[in-house]
């Protein structure tokens, strides 16, 4: 079975959520906070390749309203 890819605002909105865990739980363990860190870098990244997308797809369009 596939895994359903994220959108951006799945991956922002559980970033945030990542965020207030660590800011709000002085008991989170080590290996939790791994974890978290871990999942956070891979949740950027996946952001990050989206808005390049968004970003070249919206080049194109200015560059053909521009021909």
């Amino acid at each position: 079975m596939a895994k359903q890819q994220l959108t951006y605002t799945e991956a922002v909105t559980e970033l945030e959520a990542i965020l207030a865990t660590l800011e709000n739980n002085a008991e989170v363990n080590m290996e939790e906070i791994s974890a978290k860190v871990k999942r956070a870098a891979e949740l950027m990244e996946l952001c990050k390749k989206q808005l390049h997308i968004l970003d070249h797809e919206l080049d194109k369009v200015m560059n053909s309203l521009n021909e």
